[in-house]
């Protein structure tokens, strides 16, 4: 017998692959026990009790707290017009939002589509969108610096929404 007499062996699979596919059976059947499970609070309860946590944690229910409103919207600009109207209420809302130094506030123009709202002086809904923006931002800027400004040209509906955005953590930075 010499080496042409064996069989060639076949190529073997990496062994990551069946780690892998392992992984992914397993994540499958958590996602299908979840699926199943009708009382989720009974069955985040028991995975907690079952990695060392505290029953009170367990069958505790968290505080009702309002939720926070992470958008507003100023409507009611005047055709072709960025002058905003009424105001105070954003102006109030934004006060509040920015009190944490990790939110800035994004802020998007918008017009509502028609040939009619443009701006009067070149012709455009995105200059439009982008100066009924800017007139927010103004009414903002005394309240904070952090402003980022979009527009939204076809957002069909003349308004400028105020959105919060998570700037990360700036206490640690210099």
């Amino acid at each position: 017998m010499n080496a042409s007499d064996y069989p060639d062996t076949p190529a073997a699979r990496p062994i990551w692959l069946v780690t892998l596919a392992d992984m992914a059976l397993l994540l499958l059947g958590f996602f299908v026990l979840v699926q199943a499970t009708g009382d989720r609070r009974a069955l985040a309860g028991g995975l907690r009790n079952s990695f060392g946590g505290s029953k009170a944690a367990a069958t505790a229910t968290p505080p009702a707290e309002a939720p926070m409103p992470v958008a507003a919207m100023l409507a009611g600009f005047a055709v072709g017009s960025a002058a905003p109207q009424d105001a105070d209420a954003l102006v109030s809302w934004a006060r509040d939002a920015v009190r944490d130094p990790r939110i800035s506030l994004a802020i998007a123009g918008a017009t509502d589509g028609t040939a009619a709202d443009v701006d009067p002086a070149t012709g455009s809904r995105v200059v439009l969108a982008a100066d009924r923006a800017r007139a927010v931002a103004a009414l903002l800027a005394p309240v904070t610096q952090r402003i980022v400004i979009t527009t939204d040209p076809a957002a069909h509906r003349r308004s400028a929404i105020v959105t919060l955005a998570f700037t990360g953590d700036k206490r640690n930075q210099p």
